[in-house]
């Protein structure tokens, strides 16, 4: 076995899309399962923690980091089983999630083309959950590969075992910092069958002409566009993405909200709960492209916080705060946070 080279005192702007400025104790790159399980083996003996950091899309980190962060680019896509109707897919968690969408689409393997151009890794899809325009991971999802830190062992996850929720899973919970996802495998469709029952989704492809007869690559492409108008581009802008839970709520509170709020947007989530845009909630708050703590409201989409002045997390924190509070006076309404705090 090849040692891989833990390094010492390095920055991590470039390895989170908010660009916050934060450096760690110690870093490692894997290529491979046993790189982690070394790094694991290595931190032990030294006393000091890990922290696993991927695309860094979904998180949030502080100024220092005193541990050992692992960067993991495990590599690779295996075709596992090819049914008449469906594909069993395994790829390795360093995949580009958009890079494996766009390859799947190609294959003519169908049913991840609404989570196009979500950025970060494979590997920490299962985590949030990631979902887009009607679908979420675990409508495709079969099983999943992660390493047990005491152990390090391999250990198969299925869908059950991953408690899927609304951007949640087992992994942010009980299991979080417990095991490390080394590749997730799907089962995609061999039919072209589409979801488009999403408002947003439905009007761009009937602003192509393609409302009743969309394929799967042109809802990859209208998905992709609606991303490009909405959401900056962090290599431009620093951001996260959505930065808030859509928050679910009972009927009761839906209906009265409704009532004092005609305008107000939401969706059916499940009996008795609705689901709130809580971008709406921002921008009718008065929050949208507005600046503050050096952190600003994007101007195309509430939802989103960018960093245009690369700023301390701390500062972040202050702006998410300030608009979650606003949000539950007016509306009585509680915002929970996506990225999470490493």
């Amino acid at each position: 076995m090849i040692v891989p080279n833990i390094l010492e005192n390095v920055d991590l702007q470039p390895f989170n899309t908010m660009a916050v400025p934060s450096r760690c104790r110690f870093f490692l790159t894997a290529e491979n399962v046993d790189d982690i399980r070394y790094a694991l083996t290595w931190a032990k003996q030294k006393g000091v923690s890990v922290s696993i950091l991927a695309g860094g899309s979904n998180c949030l980190l502080p100024a220092f980091v005193d541990a050992l962060v692992v960067h993991p680019k495990l590599l690779g896509i295996t075709l596992l089983e090819d049914f008449e109707t469906s594909v069993l897919v395994k790829a390795s968690a360093g995949e580009n999630w958009h890079a494996f969408v766009l390859y799947c689409l190609n294959q003519g393997f169908f049913g991840l083309e609404n989570l196009a151009l979500i950025p970060g890794m494979v590997g920490a899809a299962p985590i949030q959950n990631i979902g887009a325009y009607g679908v979420e991971l675990k409508d495709v999802f079969e099983t999943l590969e992660a390493l047990d830190r005491d152990t390090g062992e391999l250990v198969e996850f299925n869908s059950a075992a991953c408690e899927f929720d609304y951007r949640d899973s087992v992994f942010k919970h009980r299991l979080e910092n417990r095991v490390v996802i080394t590749a997730v495998t799907f089962r995609l469709s061999r039919h072209a069958s589409v979801a488009e029952c999403y408002p947003a989704l439905e009007a761009a492809l009937a602003a192509v002409g393609r409302s009743k007869s969309a394929t799967p690559h042109d809802v990859a492409a209208a998905v992709v566009a609606i991303r490009q108008k909405k959401l900056p581009d962090p290599r431009e802008l620093p951001n996260a993405g959505s930065f808030f839970k859509n928050p679910i709520v009972s009927n009761n509170v839906a209906k009265r909200l409704k009532q004092r709020n005609p305008d107000v947007v939401m969706f059916d989530a499940g009996e008795g709960y609705k689901k709130i845009a809580a971008g709406w909630l921002i921008e009718k708050a008065g929050w949208k492209g507005k600046e503050q703590f050096g952190v600003r409201v994007h101007e195309h989409q509430a939802l989103v916080i960018t960093n245009p002045n690369r700023v301390e997390r701390d500062q972040i924190l202050k702006m998410a705060d300030a608009i979650s509070s606003q949000v539950l006076a007016l509306f009585g309404v509680t915002l929970e946070q996506e990225p999470r705090l490493l």
